[in-house]
């Protein structure tokens, strides 16, 4: 098997996965995978991520030129990530249901609670939220780009989320532990409120982030 081929049937279990954990639904999302400075793989427009086939898979390049397939049709947030961040070979975007809502509940937020949860400033340090942007269009694109390189989990806003990794795992662990830490937040909010860590603790939390590096854990 190609290494082509092989890396089009990881890019398909991890649809089944974002699936199977309630990220994706029907047609929704999107996965691609950086081969080369000329070469993007990316799944298909309007067809269900849970069931594709790797003959599915399109091919683009960075200017958006679409080499083979039927691409997304949001592959403007992912070439942006290519094109910011040159360590990204693979990105995702889902839709993970409590991260998203925390978007529509509380449109002051600018990014996602950090602060009263260790492992989320170990494992990713920020999570921002980015503002809303009409699907398809490039201001998807756009409103990426001030949190590019060094976030690598953006919340949508009232859309989805959208990770990059050095590899499919990383991405994949951003996805995970962004709902993770929705979740959590939600259920502390529905016993009775956020509270965070003392200032001092979250300052050397983040400085054992930035010895640690830059992948999401």
């Amino acid at each position: 098997m190609s290494q082509i081929n092989v890396i089009k049937n990881q890019i398909i279990t991890v649809a089944q996965e974002l699936h199977k954990k309630n990220m994706l639904a029907a047609a929704d999302g999107n996965i691609s995978y950086r081969l080369s400075d000329t070469e993007i793989l990316i799944t298909p427009s309007g067809k269900p991520k849970a069931h594709i086939t790797s003959d599915d898979i399109a091919t683009i390049t960075q200017q958006n030129e679409v080499l083979n397939g039927t691409p997304s049709s949001e592959r403007l947030m992912h070439l942006a990530i290519y094109k910011n961040c040159p360590q990204a070979r693979c990105v995702i975007h889902a839709h993970p249901p409590i991260a998203i809502a925390w978007s529509i509940a509380r449109p002051d937020l600018t990014e996602l609670p950090s602060g009263c949860l260790s492992e989320l400033i170990l494992a990713a340090g920020h999570v921002p939220i980015a503002p809303y942007a009409r699907p398809g269009t490039q201001s998807m694109g756009d409103v990426l780009k001030p949190f590019l390189p060094h976030s690598r989990i953006i919340i949508l806003a009232r859309h989805g989320a959208m990770t990059w990794g050095e590899d499919l795992q990383e991405a994949l662990n951003g996805m995970e532990r962004l709902e993770h830490t929705a979740t959590i937040l939600l259920h502390a909010t529905q016993l009775g409120g956020i509270t965070f860590l003392p200032e001092a603790e979250i300052t050397e939390l983040h400085a054992m982030r930035k010895k640690i590096g830059e992948r999401i854990l």
